[in-house]
């Protein structure tokens, strides 16, 4: 049974580790777009106000992404072992 909750809580770690791969899609995108707005603010500067409203729009927007990943490898390391060790506990009848 100890084998089964070790394997069960690394398996739990992995799965918050590759959660927070998805931290690496926001920053790359909102990068992409601070960089687009500065070149549209660079080419014509009357537009300041409506590039930068947008920009930080779309700048929430995307971030979003980032933040479900934190809970999700949140939950999956201080949540989710203490249901699944029961889970297994009481499947094996201990």
């Amino acid at each position: 049974m100890e084998l089964a909750i070790g394997i069960m809580l690394g398996m739990l770690g992995l799965g918050a580790g590759i959660a927070m791969i998805a931290g690496i899609g926001p920053g790359i995108g909102e990068g992409n777009a601070v960089a687009s707005a500065c070149e549209a603010i660079g080419r014509q500067p009357e537009s300041k106000s409506a590039v930068t409203s947008t920009l930080i729009m779309g700048c929430a927007i995307a971030e979003t992404t980032g933040l479900y990943a934190l809970i999700v490898a949140i939950l999956l390391i201080f949540v989710a072992p203490s249901s699944f060790v029961d889970l297994v506990k009481n499947s094996v009848g201990q």
